[in-house]
């Protein structure tokens, strides 16, 4: 990791006691990444700059105005000739403020863009409207929660399953977008424990502002707890219905969702009229149609409802897809089969 990422804004005093005034004053989030000093060094170098010109600019207007108002109606202006000096000085001394600006920058951009060798690699699934996380190395999958350990690099490899979503941590300094059909990525490594929000800043539709998750911050020992836990969870169709973000869009009590799909109270087992290849026709909710509406789910259209399910094909297990059915199963008042 490049020094200056983590030294550069802590080695400077006067950065830091701005770093503090705009915390407490003006709701800056706290720093918890090791690139967020840089960050914040950049961003209040433009604010300084900003603020000392803006005040020198008005104080100037309103000092000419005061001594160089008219004060008789006959009074004419002096002819105004070209000044040499002053129009280079106004042309290098930006040159030279713009040039440092884009210096500073680069030097907090560029450790953002290359992840050490041992960061643990975390996917990032962002979908309309849930984030999940899987752990390939970990074998864990569809975590709704982002944790890691404190202290280590995380390299996150992001994709959507539908719209342009972007992936933003305040308290990181942290914002990238996730696309869909292609990787994003990311990295950084958090420096203290706690729990930070995680959230979508791209609009992806009426349910964006819900689109907002944690991340978890632990030690090294409460990370090998929290992978074991997941480990041993296996399939849980009701933990997998919400994990999925399936509760987004259908129901559990019969009720119908606004912009959703279809309910799945006493769902199993139902003749649900669906749109085949803009055929109408009459299907029987059993197995087959479940894992078909979960891994191609504009195969069969329900009427009355739009086709906005994304497909779970490559995301989800076969033991998953078993553990929604069954789940769904017991939603109709059917009991699971025998093993």
């Amino acid at each position: 990791m490049d020094a200056r990422t983590s030294t550069r804004g802590e080695d400077d005093v006067s950065v830091k006691l701005l770093s503090t005034l705009l915390a407490t004053s003006f709701g800056l989030p706290e720093q918890a990444s090791t690139v967020a000093p840089s960050v914040d060094r950049v961003y209040l170098i433009i604010l300084g700059l900003s603020t000392f010109f803006f005040v020198a600019i008005i104080a100037t207007l309103i000092y000419f105005l005061i001594k160089y108002r008219r004060k008789d109606p006959n009074q004419r202006t002096s002819p105004i000739h070209e000044n040499l000096v002053l129009e280079i000085t106004w042309i290098i001394i930006p040159s030279v403020l713009l040039v440092w600006i884009f210096l500073e920058g680069f030097w907090a951009w560029v450790p953002m863009n290359y992840a050490p060798a041992d960061a643990i690699e975390v996917r990032v699934t962002a979908q309309q409207w849930k984030w999940l996380f899987d752990y390939p190395k970990a074998n864990v999958k569809n975590a709704p929660e982002l944790v890691v350990p404190v202290g280590k690099p995380v390299k996150l490899i992001m994709s959507s399953v539908d719209v342009i979503h972007s992936f933003f941590v305040p308290a990181f300094r942290l914002k990238r977008d996730v696309l869909p059909n292609r990787y994003t990525t990311l990295w950084f490594q958090a420096t203290k424990k706690g729990v930070y929000n995680m959230l979508c800043t791209e609009y992806c539709g009426k349910d964006h502002s819900t689109m907002v998750t944690r991340v978890r911050v632990v030690d090294q020992a409460d990370f090998d707890k929290w992978v074991k836990k997941k480990q041993d969870e296996g399939a849980n169709g009701k933990l997998l219905y919400a994990n999925l973000g399936c509760n987004t869009c259908h129901s559990i009590d019969g009720s119908k969702k606004a912009g959703g799909g279809p309910s799945f109270k006493n769902l199993f087992g139902k003749m649900e009229k669906v749109k085949e290849g803009g055929v109408v026709k009459t299907i029987k909710v059993d197995e087959n149609y479940i894992r078909t509406s979960i891994v191609n789910p504009n195969q069969h259209i329900v009427v009355g409802y739009p086709p906005l399910m994304p497909t779970f094909k490559g995301r989800i297990t076969t033991s998953e897809i078993n553990a929604l059915t069954d789940y769904i199963k017991e939603l109709s008042g059917a009991k699971k089969k025998k093993k």
